[in-house]
């Protein structure tokens, strides 16, 4: 692969050459110096496809081990990202030439970019990218042309970052994740908020990512203030981790809120205090108690829990200090506590995550953001705008509160 220097080199050269060529004085001058430079480079990478087709090269005398010969040229016109070109394809006698830069029948190579976001958006490093786009289509593309690609995405992401959110949700989900980014000659920990949220049709979108240094409960509040600002006026639920302060940060923002405590995280924050050969028996006895039919079957299952597991103080103590969020899950029906309990949706946006941060460190917090966002993007596509299993048993249940059932039905009319 080339060194910058020796791409720099190249480059400045082909610009002196269209800069003398064409001197181009307006954008629709150069747009159109460089359609005239694509049409030689297909070109020109057609006829190396045609050479490996063929097993020899255009114009060369010695013998041939096969029949097949050149046969001329065919016109055509493609589409490209700076518009369309005209473009002479080889052909050969059997017709067999089938190429891959340009396939038959394929008249939109525009694409190249819209594949550069897609790896991108797969966690596929510059390096790793240029190298497929290298290896697919025998071209060269350098990490600024690949940064300066995803950039275009940065104007998107300010615009989601930015728009309004609907005025009602039922259930709100947050969470932080950890990811290194470099930064003033420095690599640190910045966490990645996220809020997942459930609409009133129990469909799924995300309202925002954002970046900070650390997690806090002033982060929180600046974010749920910041929501509030976008257009959002009620939630019925909060599923949040144990940030000290947040639960009554919430409820100052959206009064009527309820702040459910995360199992998930409780799970985690107790099995801290168990050894890992324990996990599994640990957890399944949990779930006896958060996922019980009743109040009275909790209590039962959780007075067994503290006996079974007593060699753990550490772990029972946790739950025994949270046991009022427990309790709480049961004021609701069975279909409203899975939802509350079962975090399948925000462990999944953060697993989602993962597979693209893993790779390392980001230069910058633009850096990124495109990749999350480009994610986020992956995920719209999953969901397909469907609400979540068993939402109309959810809706019911809701409904059976009365104080619920008027603040659904409010924004419901609107």
């Amino acid at each position: 692969m080339a060194s910058r220097k020796q791409r720099n080199r190249k480059s400045n050269a082909i610009v002196e050459a269209i800069m003398k060529e064409y001197a181009p004085k307006t954008q629709e001058d150069i747009q159109e110096a460089i359609k005239d430079v694509f049409a030689p480079i297909f070109e020109s990478m057609l006829q190396g496809e045609m050479d490996s087709h063929l097993g020899y090269k255009s114009n060369e005398r010695s013998s041939k081990d096969i029949k097949n010969r050149r046969n001329g040229y065919g016109k055509k016109n493609v589409k490209t990202t700076h518009g369309e070109i005209s473009i002479e394809v080889p052909r050969d006698r059997e017709s067999s030439f089938d190429p891959q830069i340009i396939p038959k029948r394929t008249r939109d190579v525009s694409g190249i970019e819209d594949k550069v976001l897609a790896m991108y958006a797969r966690g596929m490093s510059q390096r790793d990218i240029s190298a497929t786009i290298n290896d697919i289509y025998g071209f060269e593309i350098s990490h600024e042309k690949i940064s300066t690609i995803t950039d275009r995405v940065l104007e998107e992401v300010s615009e989601w970052q930015n728009r309004p959110l609907k005025k009602f949700y039922t259930f709100l989900f947050v969470d932080c994740m950890y990811v290194s980014v470099k930064k003033e000659y420095e690599t640190k920990s910045y966490a990645v908020y996220t809020i997942l949220g459930y609409d009133v049709d129990g469909k799924k979108g995300l309202l925002g990512l954002w970046l900070n240094e650390t997690e806090s409960k002033h982060v929180w509040m600046q974010i749920f203030d910041e929501i509030k600002t976008r257009g959002v006026k009620d939630i019925l639920f909060i599923s949040m981790d144990g940030v000290s302060g947040l639960e009554a940060g919430a409820k100052a923002i959206f009064k009527d809120v309820v702040v459910q405590r995360c199992i998930v995280h409780l799970i985690r924050n107790s099995i801290k205090y168990v050894p890992s050969k324990d996990y599994k028996a640990f957890t399944a006895h949990l779930k006896k108690v958060y996922g019980a039919a009743s109040l009275k079957t909790a209590e039962a299952e959780f007075e067994k829990f503290k006996q079974a597991w007593s060699s753990y103080p550490g772990a029972v103590d946790v739950w025994i200090r949270n046991w009022s969020h427990v309790e709480q899950l049961f004021n609701y029906g069975g279909a409203v506590r899975k939802v509350m309990y079962t975090t399948n949706a925000v462990e999944s946006i953060n697993a989602s995550f993962r597979k693209v941060t893993k790779k390392g460190s980001f230069p910058s917090e633009n850096a990124l953001l495109k990749v999350l966002y480009l994610r986020v993007t992956e995920l719209y596509k999953k969901w397909n705008d469907r609400p979540v299993n068993n939402w109309a048993m959810v809706r019911n249940q809701l409904s059976i509160n009365e104080n619920m059932q008027a603040r659904i039905m409010k924004y419901e009319r609107r």
